[in-house]
């Protein structure tokens, strides 16, 4: 007898194929001797749409809303059903004993496999493949030591809980939306948390007014030092005459030191990456979007096989796998690792709870390097961007802290505090593996005076102000978020885990409530108003974060599945009656300035996959055209340059924006292309300087006229 295997992805299945020996090859799987491995095609299996409970859900009316199902469906997905139906074939084969889900060892992979189940009726005994690198090693090693199915049912019941939430809140709220206002609005159990702190955020700076204060710094010839308020400590000084007033008695007096402090500090190594320190990291130093780092760290991981499982929520690594790590160093050890990971290879390495703690890991370690060999020429330039991250945070763990003497002088002068500091470095430590520096980009601008070499002076000794000078500045508003920011404040708030928060920041900047500029977040007009129509209770990050609490609580064992979704139909149910019953009105952001063709009203522009449109605010009239004049490959009859092509009331038509020479591409009742003697005809006609003055409706008139003759 065989076992089938089910990856979620077939390049992760051809892999699992070949280290299990099976060469077999057919259209939807592949077979050897124990084993026939399939795939899914990311999810085969879906939460049935409303319209399948009922046909009248198929047009959105705020008097049908909420929709509760009794018992949440599954269906078939339409796109990928031919692998679905390969999958259902082979559950029947009688050679086959058991299932072995092989798919991401996460939540989501788990609920890809079971809905399979599901659906293919599977029977038969199941288990689990949990692994967390892709490796060849990871995957013999995994299949080996198998786990029994039923040990990840309370991940499977966390998983639907998140699904049909997702499915009963969102699709209510948003049909309830767009019903009520007439516009494409959309909301979300984790998506409109998330908005709501860029509102607030976008709230603070509109309504920040700026205060002028002053600082002081003075010269005593050997080093600079600051004024400082004796009682207080605050650098700023919010009333100018007495900022004149200090330097005026300071300037050119005799001071003496009044203190020293060196005091000896240590700063750690930082732990190994988890997937949003790494989306942080990868923002601040590259640039990159979340989304961008996670499809990165998925091609390292899945494609490169360098990086262990991606999207985890622990920053350390468990007790099993410490005999592993040196012989991951020594296989990373090329190129520019080289020199930082030999020392470290001639000795034990210093092993801490710091670093291994069993019990802050949760389904997965750290990300960390595998021990398969690189070849750091195969990598794009962003992979090995990233894959130097990961490797030097992970070298970094197994270097001695920073160390270093933090120096304070200060200076009493004309009854003032001034403060000078410094920093002498006693040890580079692990910053070593930084090239001696591991600056994170400060997210704010202090008002600290960097550190500088400071002299060896003793306490009340002399010294001479030999200048003071005052600077002006502005107190600043918040910044707005970057996506390092925000994926802080999303982990802050519990807004979804670390595998979904990138996708929700692409989400929010799909649907137009976000935009992007200068590498910060802001909301849209849509995003600001959107924030006033939603439920106060949708908009609070607070019970979001409950409700993730309760989720990993049910993936845990320890939450009730059904109090859950009792709780979440409630709260359907509350946040569709607030929309119902709101007066709040809604002003479309997007209303261009031209009209619907078939019914007068202004259309509106949407960013959609192909590009802008221009979408008529009346769905029951649907009329939709491009907004964009896109240029094709059709050349002018007359100067040979490429045409427009547009869309009028009689249908699309070329239009060169050199000469203004019309061709229509299609009559109203779809008709082909003109022939080559009404070209010439049309070239002849529109190249009169006639042509040139006539509206485009007359063009456009005439040449029908001509093509109908």
């Amino acid at each position: 007898m065989k076992s089938l295997v089910l990856a979620e992805k077939p390049s992760v299945a051809r892999e699992i194929a070949r280290v299990l020996g099976c060469t077999q090859k057919n259209k939807a799987y592949i077979e050897g001797p124990k084993y026939v491995v399939t795939w899914a095609l990311g999810h085969l299996v879906t939460l049935a749409e409303p319209e399948d409970y009922h046909p009248k859900y198929k047009t959105w009316n705020l008097e049908d809303l909420p929709i509760l199902p009794e018992h949440m469906k599954l269906k078939i997905l339409k796109e990928t059903s031919h692998q679905f139906k390969a999958v259902q074939y082979l559950a029947k084969r009688n050679d086959l004993s058991e299932l072995i889900i092989a798919t991401d060892a996460g939540r989501e992979g788990e609920l890809v496999a079971r809905w399979i189940m599901e659906l293919i009726n599977w029977k038969k005994p199941f288990k689990r493949l949990w692994i967390s690198s892709q490796t060849d090693k990871a995957i013999k090693e995994g299949f080996a030591q198998l786990k029994p199915g039923k040990n990840y049912n309370a991940l499977y019941d966390s998983a639907v809980c998140r699904a049909e939430a997702d499915w009963l809140i969102g699709l209510n709220v948003t049909r309830a939306l767009t019903s009520k206002f007439n516009a494409q609005l959309a909301a979300g159990r984790v998506q409109t948390p998330t908005l709501a702190m860029m509102v607030q955020r976008e709230n603070e700076i509109k309504n920040f007014k700026p205060v002028e204060y002053w600082t002081l710094q003075a010269d005593f010839g050997t080093f600079t030092a600051s004024w400082r308020d004796a009682g207080t400590n605050e650098a700023r000084l919010f009333d100018r005459q007495k900022a004149e007033s200090i330097q005026r008695k300071v300037e050119g007096a005799q001071a003496h030191i009044a203190d020293i402090k060196v005091r000896e500090k240590i700063e750690p190594q930082p732990l190994a990456y988890d997937l949003t320190e790494l989306q942080r990291d990868a923002n601040r130093r590259y640039g990159f979007s979340a989304k961008q780092t996670s499809n990165v760290l998925q091609r390292l991981y899945e494609q490169h096989k360098l990086v262990t499982y991606p999207r985890t929520d622990s920053r350390h690594l468990t007790t099993d796998m410490v005999p592993t790590l040196k012989a991951r160093l020594d296989i990373t050890a090329v190129g520019p690792y080289a020199s930082l990971i030999r020392p470290l290879l001639k000795k034990e390495l210093p092993i801490t709870k710091r670093i291994v703690d069993d019990s802050k890991v949760t389904d997965h370690h750290a990300i960390i390097p595998t021990e398969e060999r690189v070849d750091l020429g195969a990598l794009s330039n962003d992979e090995r961007k990233l894959y130097d991250l990961i490797v030097r945070r992970f070298i970094a763990l197994f270097y001695p802290v920073y160390k270093y003497d933090a120096k304070t002088i200060t200076v009493e002068v004309a009854g003032e505090t001034f403060t000078a500091q410094g920093k002498t470095v006693r040890d580079s430590g692990w910053k070593a593996v930084y090239g001696g520096g591991h600056a994170d980009s400060m997210e704010e601008d202090g008002d600290e005076p960097e550190d500088q070499e400071l002299p060896d002076v003793k306490t009340g000794a002399a010294v001479h102000a030999k200048s003071c000078g005052q600077r002006s500045q502005l107190t600043k508003p918040p910044q707005r978020y970057s996506e390092a920011m925000l994926l802080t404040q999303m982990e802050k708030n519990n807004l979804g885990t670390p595998a979904t928060r990138a996708d929700i920041i692409e989400k929010l900047l799909q649907s137009d409530t976000i935009e992007r500029q200068g590498g910060r977040l802001f909301p849209t007009k849509k995003g600001l108003q959107l924030m006033d129509l939603v439920a106060g209770e949708l908009r609070s990050p607070e019970l979001t974060a409950k409700w993730e609490k309760e989720l990993e609580s049910i993936a845990r064992g320890r939450g009730n599945s059904g109090e859950f979704i009792k709780g979440i139909r409630q709260q359907t149910i509350e946040m569709v009656k607030t929309i119902k019953t709101s007066e709040t009105e809604y002003k479309p952001h997007n209303v261009t300035g031209s009209r619907c063709p078939d019914c007068g009203q202004y259309l509106q522009e949407f960013k959609g996959k192909r590009g802008k449109m221009l979408i008529c605010p009346d769905r029951s009239c649907g009329y939709k055209r491009t907004a964009e004049k896109q240029l094709s490959n059709h050349r002018c009859p007359q100067c040979h340059k490429k045409m427009e092509i547009r869309t009028g009331k009689a249908g699309k038509y070329f239009q060169c924006k050199s000469c203004s020479v019309i061709e229509m591409l299609e009559d109203k009742s779809g008709g082909s292309k003109i022939n080559k003697r009404q070209e010439r005809e049309l070239v002849k006609k529109y190249s009169s300087n006639e042509g040139f003055t006539s509206s485009l409706g007359d063009l456009l008139k005439a040449a029908l006229e001509k093509q109908n003759d």
